[in-house]
């Protein structure tokens, strides 16, 4: 595999191309089930309730985040994840056909059920966090990543709305089948992508599972237990610490993931209300809000990957991730504060849209300290035996985070509670929160080295 002396391997880059495949499918899909479920008979849709809308949402984001779990067993003792990927691509591609096809909620689970088992066995990851193999370069590498999983977003979440309103509609009737079909297309795609364009150049990386591809520091460890004690040893104490490590991380991350979806939620339902949407004579898609994440996303990634990479070269090294954790979900909290300003400002009037570009910028900033590096973190750190699962483990904390945001949002926005008293609210906890992660931060810290 071709490497070189500066920036990062030919494979790194390939492989993260994948992404923007991958992320403009779901989007694609994620972004129409709202809209899809709830329109009418008559326009194409189902005709159904919003709260059966947001459950299939939901679940949809939620389940492509537990499924890995069981998929995470599979490439970790069975199966490289150099083969499951491209499978599990073309898995979740007939589960979009599926939704394409859709004529009842039947017909929207069984593309729910299927886009979740494809991106079960879909660990290109995993892969590129063995690709890489100085740890110093993991952060950037997984931050410019990030960059490329939200060129693909920003694609999804802006033309939809476009595509289903004007380019496939046909009289009364929107294009969503179309839209659903061309997410399925586009998984192929990158399928064929991932075979004849990533494989030649990953050469043995994820072509065994990972427990049988033990990095350097492991064969060594490896080594001296056989010799001290004649056979194969369980776990060190370094590696029990590192997954305890890994686990505490992923336990933040469910509160860095419910403020984060909650922070959503006020824009299709609170702000849909009191905010003027119209623009220069245009209406603007609610759907825009998620590629303005997006966009900000694609260009916050270069600027942290650099940061990241700066601060590494220092004498005492980068900022760990707790410590960045920390300041993220802080930030976050400043964009609750943000909406609580907006909220008292407008006095009663329609506040303008274009307000919303700032909280998403806040929402973005928070998010590219923390969410690029978790998987890196645990790249760097986790046993290649358990390599799969520690990152299915941070997936699983997101499916909490998804299932838990609902819930949260009825009792703190669902009426009882003035606006601005529960955003200010949210801030106060996402500082409480930011505090304990940074007081915390050496002796975090300390179970990895």
């Amino acid at each position: 595999m071709e490497t070189k002396k500066k920036g990062f391997p030919i494979a790194f880059w390939l492989c993260a191309g994948t992404e923007i495949f991958e992320r403009l499918s779901y989007y694609l899909g994620r972004s129409l089930i709202l809209i899809f479920v709830t329109a009418t008979v008559a326009t194409g849709g189902l005709g159904l309730s919003d709260t059966v809308a947001a459950n299939m949402q939901s679940n949809l984001t939620a389940f492509s985040y537990l499924l890995p779990l069981f998929g995470a067993v599979i490439v970790d003792r069975y199966v490289g994840a150099k083969y499951t990927t491209p499978l599990g691509m073309v898995i979740a591609g007939v589960g979009y056909f599926m939704g394409g096809i859709a004529t009842s909620a039947t017909g929207v689970y069984l593309m729910i059920f299927f886009v979740s088992l494809g991106l079960a066995l879909f660990k290109n990851g995993a892969i590129i966090g063995r690709v890489i193999t100085d740890k110093a370069q993991m952060d950037p590498a997984f931050s410019m990543r990030y960059t490329l999983v939200n060129v693909g977003a920003f694609i999804g979440t802006f033309l939809v709305g476009i595509l289903y309103k004007d380019v496939f509609a046909k009289g009364e009737v929107l294009g969503f089948a179309p839209c659903f079909k061309l997410a399925g297309l586009v998984m192929v795609l990158g399928a064929l992508w991932y075979v004849f364009v990533c494989w030649p150049r990953l050469g043995e990386v994820g072509k065994l599972p990972f427990k049988k591809t033990l990095t350097k520091e492991e064969l060594e460890a490896e080594a001296k237990k056989k010799e001290e004690k004649g056979k194969k040893q369980p776990m060190t104490t370094i590696e029990k610490k590192r997954i305890g490590a890994i686990l505490i991380a992923s336990l933040f991350s469910i509160v860095f993931w419910i403020f984060w979806y909650l922070g959503y939620m006020p824009v299709y339902f609170y702000w849909a209300e009191n905010m003027n949407w119209v623009v220069a004579g245009y209406e603007v898609p609610s759907t825009w809000f998620d590629a303005a994440n997006s966009f900000f996303c694609v260009v916050l990634g270069p600027i942290t990957a650099a940061l990241w990479k700066k601060l590494a070269a220092r004498p005492q090294g980068d900022m760990s991730l707790f410590r960045k954790t920390g300041l993220g979900i802080a930030i976050i909290g400043v964009g609750y504060l943000f909406y609580a300003v907006i909220d008292i400002v407008r006095g009663g009037e329609k506040a303008s849209v274009l307000w919303l570009i700032i909280f998403a910028f806040l929402l973005t900033l928070g998010e590219m300290f923390f969410s690029p590096l978790g998987h890196s973190f645990i790249s760097k750190y986790s046993p290649s035996r358990y390599l799969a699962l520690m990152m299915s483990m941070w997936g699983f904390a997101t499916f909490i985070a998804a299932k838990s945001y609902g819930p949260v949002y009825g009792i703190l926005f669902g009426g009882n509670i003035e606006f601005k008293v529960a955003c200010i609210g949210v801030a106060i906890v996402s500082f409480v929160a930011a505090v304990i992660m940074i007081a915390l931060d050496k002796r975090l810290a300390a179970l990895v080295d």
